[in-house]
């Protein structure tokens, strides 16, 4: 990482005293967060006699890597006030279903965010070709209890529950869904975020999280109390660069589709910001600079020629106007 900080701020013309990483808290604020340097005095211009700096900007991520399949994991709250919300949980799960892409071999699986019953549920999970009503069934079946413990329910199933290892594939990606309109509260096995992601890295090469939790009751239809904010959950999701859907909302579609696609290769990708010079954007793929690829000005978007390899890290670096 050094060394391609270093490529950047020479492109740049950058000093690396001033060099600034965001913070986790600031991940909020920037969702296609994965490492975002922010250059503080980078390229000076003249304007009206005054020299003046741009900031640089780095958009990354990790390549996805599905391709020998994805097993997916809808962990959703029982708890009674649940029964609000459960429209929308089925009609999300239905669009995931939908957008799943073709090439992709998937296998989803609804289980309760109750460990006491995930642990022992010998549901079969969702495939291809399987319907809304299967969806609906397999909830019925599996949605049970009353704990809130999405974190603890996770790891009871995939450590113990001898059916999930019947269908469940080590070589495969892994996303997870959660869905709660309370706080996660599995901090007796796991006291930290960080606790549970450490965990699960140890599962599978792909990770992939989403959270579809209740926000800050200031900004939220439905939430009136912000003991009920889904922190962890969101943490967990920001940590991998996920989705992050209110509970509350009347719609889940198009975040739902924004988490399906997580496990797609990126053949584009959206910046940022506004590239202040189209000419003056970096491309890297795992530190080396990369050229198979074509700014969309109209989509503000890079298109790429070539699909960087899967699990590769790419950087995409310009200027920009932080007024604008």
């Amino acid at each position: 990482m050094k060394n391609l900080l270093f490529i950047f701020l020479t492109l740049f013309g950058c000093s690396d005293a001033t060099l600034v990483k965001h913070t986790v808290e600031e991940k909020y604020i920037y969702p296609s967060y994965y490492d975002v340097y922010v250059e503080d005095s980078g390229i000076g211009f003249e304007d009206t006699a005054e020299e003046e700096f741009l900031p640089v900007w780095v958009d990354s991520f990790v390549q996805p890597s599905a391709s020998e399949g994805v097993d997916i994991l809808w962990v959703i709250d029982p708890s009674g006030s649940m029964i609000s919300h459960k429209a929308r949980v089925l009609a999300g799960i239905e669009d995931m279903m939908n957008a799943l892409p073709l090439n992709i071999s998937w296998r989803l699986g609804i289980i309760s965010a109750d460990m006491n019953h995930s642990v022992n549920d010998p549901t079969f999970p969702l495939l291809p070709g399987d319907t809304a009503s299967d969806a609906q069934a397999v909830y019925q079946n599996s949605v049970t209890g009353g704990y809130e413990s999405g974190f603890r329910s996770v790891y009871r199933y995939i450590e113990d529950n001898p059916f999930a290892a019947n269908w469940m594939r080590d070589d495969a990606a892994l996303l997870i869904v959660f869905v709660s309109d309370e706080e996660e509260q599995g901090t007796a096995v796991f006291p930290l975020v960080s606790d549970f992601t450490d965990w699960l890295n140890r599962q599978r090469d792909g990770i992939f999280v989403a959270s579809i939790v209740n926000h800050d009751p200031s900004i939220s239809d439905c939430n009136r109390n912000s003991m009920h904010n889904g922190l962890r959950y969101m943490d967990a999701a920001q940590y991998y660069n996920g989705q992050i859907i209110d509970i509350c909302s009347n719609d889940w579609s198009s975040g739902v589709i924004d988490a399906t696609n997580q496990i797609q290769p990126y053949t584009t990708y959206e910046l940022t910001h506004d590239p202040i010079d189209p000419t003056e954007i970096y491309v890297f793929v795992d530190g080396v600079i990369f050229t198979y690829w074509a700014y969309d000005l109209a989509n503000n978007e890079i298109v790429f020629s070539v699909i960087p390899s899967e699990g590769s890290l790419v950087e995409i670096g310009y200027n920009y106007d932080p007024n604008n």
